[in-house]
């Protein structure tokens, strides 16, 4: 299933992402709304890693208007180093806001592999905030805002995560059993 769903998003992302913001002649690429680290770097055949390596990102979140290193050729500009302030998520507009049935995992457990679907290493990076959702609902890569638990990347499908449910990643089981499973508003932002 998770091949089927990455072969229709690339086939999605070559069908749709035609213009996708590179500036001419150069390694910088400008960040359009609706982006993700996943969808930039598919789209200029790089890893997500050194998408955030090369631009200094702690995080995946980034912005519209935002220009990132696409290669490790130097640029004749510096590019600014992206931080999720309270004044840039403030510049993110709400599209959508629903309930949804939140449950809590973690990449610490037996047969867990630790990558996400989008390719993220959670293991190497346990305080990513990446939450598993229904790409029916919520496309990969989508930002967003989850009550109680803050902003995130929809980056992991799961199999139990059908329709207006949720996963939200934690770093420990112990955090995982304390979420617990509720119900939260997430808003889908753009």
């Amino acid at each position: 299933m998770k091949k089927f769903l990455l072969t229709f998003g690339l086939a999605g992302l070559i069908f749709f992402g035609s213009n996708h913001g590179a500036l001419a002649a150069s390694n910088i690429y400008k960040v359009k709304s609706g982006d993700s680290l996943y969808r930039i770097a598919k789209i200029h055949k790089i890893t997500i890693n050194n998408l955030k390596q090369w631009n200094k990102l702690k995080s995946d979140i980034i912005h519209p208007n935002q220009k990132l290193k696409v290669s490790k050729v130097a640029s004749s500009k510096p590019v600014k180093k992206a931080k999720a302030s309270k004044s840039q998520s403030k510049k993110l507009k709400v599209v959508k806001t629903f309930t949804v049935e939140a449950t809590a995992y973690t990449a610490n457990c037996r047969r867990c592999s630790g990558r996400t679907a989008t390719g993220l290493n959670l293991k190497k990076n346990p305080n990513l905030k990446v939450i598993s959702v229904d790409p029916r609902v919520i496309k990969l890569g989508t930002k967003v805002y989850v009550e109680g638990y803050g902003y995130a990347i929809a980056a992991d499908t799961g199999g139990a995560i059908k329709g207006k449910k949720i996963d939200v990643f934690v770093p420990s089981n112990k955090k995982a059993i304390q979420w617990g499973r509720k119900n939260v508003k997430i808003k889908i932002l753009r």
